[in-house]
């Protein structure tokens, strides 16, 4: 991990399952605070607190009180019930990803028209979004967290239209063990999301950004080939 930490943050998770929780246990590490919550409730997330020493848990309004930065990752058919509100002006980083076997069809994404991100931007219009944390599997999130001098650190891609946000987003990145790729704006975030090839792979660098630019908007791997 990077040992030249930014100032610590407090950071929210709507969403406490298993992305939720990897994020969770590398930012507490690099040295943030962490309170998760989800639809359910607190009361339904005693394990949590075992499990991820330092953290806190909360109602989803508890946590947007409480951060600075916010990460969602929830079923992305759930995006709409994330109160604007109450995330007006924080940055969001969105971990979500579209799977239609479980959020149902939207058309516009079905037809290549937009990006999840940019759904969740238009929704949530008040607030910084950045796509992060979606492109890797969670039990990778910590297997492959490594420190700032390791040869083999892995690289995830980032993108977001505000450059503030974008550039705290890479920053904790580093801090908790891996390598960015700037993909661009939100618009461009079609080129990390589910079944394209930068998706859930483990690439370096240089081999994310080749994975990035050989992407194409309508075309999909097949379906679960990115589980390993």
């Amino acid at each position: 991990m990077d040992d030249h930490r930014s100032k610590d943050m407090r950071i929210g998770f709507i969403g406490a399952g298993a992305i939720g929780q990897a994020v969770a246990q590398l930012v507490i590490a690099a040295g943030h605070e962490a309170m998760l919550s989800n639809s359910r409730g607190p009361h339904t997330m005693s394990s949590v607190l075992s499990d991820i020493p330092g953290s806190q848990v909360g109602t989803i309004e508890d946590v947007a009180q409480f951060a600075d930065v916010v990460l969602l990752a929830i079923p992305f058919k759930d995006y709409r019930t994330v109160s604007a509100k109450w995330l007006a002006s924080k940055t969001v980083l969105d971990a979500t990803n579209y799977y239609p076997e479980r959020d149902g069809q939207i058309a516009a994404l079905d037809r290549f028209e937009t990006t999840t991100s940019r759904l969740l931007a238009e929704h949530l219009d008040r607030s910084r979004v950045v796509k992060v944390f979606n492109a890797i599997l969670a039990k990778d999130l910590i297997q492959d967290s490594r420190q700032k001098e390791a040869s083999d650190r892995r690289a995830l891609p980032v993108a977001a239209d505000d450059p503030k946000a974008k550039a705290m987003a890479i920053k904790l990145l580093s801090e908790v063990g891996f390598d960015a790729v700037d993909a661009g704006c939100l618009d461009e975030s079609w080129r990390f999301e589910r079944a394209k090839p930068a998706y859930c792979i483990p690439l370096d660098k240089e081999g994310l950004k080749i994975a990035l630019a050989a992407a194409q908007r309508q075309c999909e791997l097949p379906q679960g080939s990115w589980r390993h």
